[in-house]
């Protein structure tokens, strides 16, 4: 069943659980922003539904519960960083604020990162950035789960990309999807439902379109998001994270989730930061990204279209609602939080009431990443 709850009280709930498994209080505020404020924004995927998994994982010792990410080489406008095998949300904070930093001293930075984890929800990373008047950008690799045009099998990860940029008077427009077409969980959760899938989503073993979800994810591959476009910026973004940052790249990334839990799986990621007032007055910038939108806003309209959206703006209408109504929870959401909290004697987060005046939705929150703008 779904369930209503704060933000607050979904975040003290979050803290505790990594507290409980030995992670320190400040990376556990930074560690349940990350995935709590991805809840927010409605995308359920990479929100707190990756809490069990982490835990398993610290538990284990292939995520070192006190690990320290570290700038291990740098210049001006430039640095690696080696996470220590900590919390990937913790390592990409900390990644992003170096960017941030370096950036406001030269005008842009990059920061790659080795030796880190699963990332949880790109968008974060870049709204750091964007807060702060920069544009942000941040893509993570992973082990291969998507076909490229003509192979039978998973050749690259589904390496997810986001952008934010600050737009003046108006909210940061922020993208953050992957360059699969579809995430993995929703071709398994049509296989859990025993449900055929569009034939746009997944390849089968002999590498042809298929409809049938049974075999996910032990047969076939993900297809890439607009074909050979989308498994060319997830070549771009392996470069960027696995090569050049020096951490595992494609088969050598092991799965935060079903691998051996004791070892490291080295995921990379890559962070940059752009300061628009080394290249622009600020304030010019804002003007420029207003009339940006403002023109966007006032284009004319297909028949039965509302309005024209960017991205970036159903998760804001979203975090709006769940800041003043509560996040509500789809149920594999809610199952996933019961379990941890049956494991560590903890309770769930409090159900805020639902007066009769909120609007209710016709159907559970989507569980979706940032991706889906009409």
């Amino acid at each position: 069943m779904a369930r209503r709850v704060s933000f607050d009280e979904l975040n003290r709930f979050a803290v505790s659980a990594f507290t409980r498994v030995g992670v320190s209080e400040a990376d556990a505020i930074t560690a349940a922003d990350v995935l709590v404020t991805t809840d927010a924004w409605g995308v359920f995927t990479h929100g707190t539904k990756c809490l069990a998994g982490y835990l398993r994982r610290v538990k284990a010792g292939g995520l070192r519960p006190r690990g320290v990410p570290r700038v291990v080489a740098e210049g001006g406008a430039w640095a690696t960083v080696d996470g220590d095998s900590a919390l990937g949300l913790v390592t990409s904070v900390f990644a992003m604020q170096t960017a941030i930093a370096k950036a406001k001293q030269q005008g842009i930075a990059y920061v790659g990162v080795r030796n880190s984890c699963h990332f949880g929800g790109a968008g974060y990373y870049t709204w750091l950035a964007a807060r702060e008047g920069l544009i942000g950008l941040s893509m993570a690799n992973d082990i291969p789960s998507v076909a490229a045009p003509g192979s039978r099998g998973a050749i690259i990860g589904s390496n997810p990309i986001s952008y934010a940029v600050p737009a003046g008077r108006h909210r940061p427009v922020l993208l953050d999807m992957s360059t699969a077409t579809v995430a993995g969980g929703k071709v398994y959760a049509a296989r859990m439902r025993g449900e055929p899938i569009p034939d746009n989503w997944l390849v089968g073993a002999d590498g042809k379109p298929t409809t049938d979800p049974s075999g996910y994810p032990q047969v076939g591959a993900l297809q890439p998001a607009a074909g050979h476009k989308g498994y060319g910026i997830a070549l771009l973004i392996e470069t960027l994270s696995g090569i050049l940052s020096g951490a595992a790249f494609t088969w050598r990334v092991g799965n935060w989730m079903w691998d051996d839990g004791t070892q490291p799986t080295n995921h990379g990621a890559a962070f940059i930061a752009i300061d628009t007032n080394a290249i622009m007055p600020a304030a010019e910038f804002a003007r420029r990204m207003e009339a940006l939108v403002d023109e966007i806003h006032a284009a004319p309209l297909a028949d039965g279209a509302e309005r024209l959206r960017l991205p970036g703006e159903i998760e804001w209408d979203r975090h709006d609602r769940a800041m003043k109504q509560g996040i509500l929870l789809p149920p594999d959401v809610v199952g996933m939080l019961a379990d941890v909290a049956a494991e560590f004697g903890m309770m769930l987060p409090l159900q805020v009431e639902t007066p009769s005046t909120w609007s209710q939705p016709t159907q559970e929150p989507p569980s979706t990443d940032l991706t889906k703008h009409p």
